[in-house]
Order: C-alpha cells, then structure tokens, then sequence
C-alpha cells in the first residue's frame, strides 16, 4: 500500500477520521468504506497530516459523502475540488491559520 494510515478519534458527539500519508483513487476506496461503516454518525474528516492528495481522490470520496461528514485541514485547491464535485463550503471546516497557497494568492 502507498501508505495511508486512517486514525480514528471519538470525541463528544462526533468521531473524527484523521488521514496521514498519501490519498489518491486507490487509498481514497478504504476512506469511503470507513465511512460507510460509520453512516448516521456524525464524521469529521481531517486532512491536515497528509502528506500526498491527488484529486482523483475527491471523485471517489464526494460519490456517496452523508450530509454528516464535514470537512478539515483542505487546502483552498481540494476546498474548490469538492465543490465541483457538489460538496458545498457548508461541510467545510474553516481552518485557523493560512496555508502557504493562501498566502500566495494575496
């Protein structure tokens, strides 16, 4: 496997899916049977520790995504890709601080 590892964390109300390593098509198939298996429970997924994300993935995760699933650690390009792909700003947790890409495009 190219190496993504998926850390799960229960917390109050929610279970929090933490992705460290590389996410591409392939990967992206075992985030989206995590999620099937937590379906009606609130899911954040954090991308924030990964070291790789190929948009081919966006396409696999967005197919079947719950409105319970929200979104964290996304670059403003994988934030576009899901929004192509339907999945509105709304799932979207906004980040406290401003990732390079951020920085450039002022």
């Amino acid at each position: 496997m190219a190496g993504l590892q998926i850390h799960r964390e229960d917390a109050a109300g929610h279970i929090t899916l933490r992705l460290e390593g590389v996410l591409d098509g392939k990967t992206a198939h075992e985030v989206q049977l995590s999620l099937d298996s937590l379906k009606g429970s609130e899911v954040v997924l954090d991308f924030t520790h990964l070291r790789e994300f190929k948009d081919s993935a966006v396409g696999v995760l967005t197919r079947n995504m719950a409105n319970s699933v929200k979104l964290q650690g996304l670059a403003t390009h994988h934030e576009r890709m899901f929004r192509y792909f339907g999945v509105g700003a709304s799932v979207v947790a906004h980040r406290p601080y401003y990732t390079p890409e951020d920085v450039l495009s002022l």
